[in-house]
């Protein structure tokens, strides 16, 4: 199992960016895709998640209204589009598989079966 995450980088607050999860190694269509992030010196927490079987998205409060996940099929990928970024976002971003559906997910505290190595998000003022 293989999830590679690309996109993360310094951008100012306000502005946006895009991170790609492109998976390998299992059936894409069979898992669940979501991101969780953790900042320094704080938990871990989750993002994002988006189900294999009906393409409904789950976001914490946080990032709600802000970010849009999406996931093609076809390309074995998921997007995360981060717009209005602010200070509070800054974070190591790890794309993560689980086998079972987003509420599942998001019930037992964003939890998943696998998880990429993080891509360095930093938000500047």
């Amino acid at each position: 199992v293989q999830l590679v995450e690309s996109g993360g980088g310094l951008v100012q607050a306000g502005g946006s960016l895009r991170l790609s999860c492109t998976v390998s190694g299992f059936k894409f269509d069979d898992y669940a895709i979501g991101w969780f992030r953790q900042a320094p010196g704080k938990e871990r927490e989750g993002v994002s998640c988006i189900n294999n079987a009906d393409g409904r998205a789950y976001y914490r409060d946080p990032v709600k209204g802000r970010f849009i996940i999406s996931r093609d099929n076809a390309e074995n990928t998921v997007y995360l589009q981060m717009n209005s970024l602010k200070l509070e976002d800054t974070a190591v971003y790890y794309c993560a598989a689980d086998r079972w559906s987003c509420a599942v997910v998001t019930n037992l505290g964003w939890k998943f079966d696998y998880a990429a190595q993080g891509t360095q998000v930093t938000v500047s003022s």
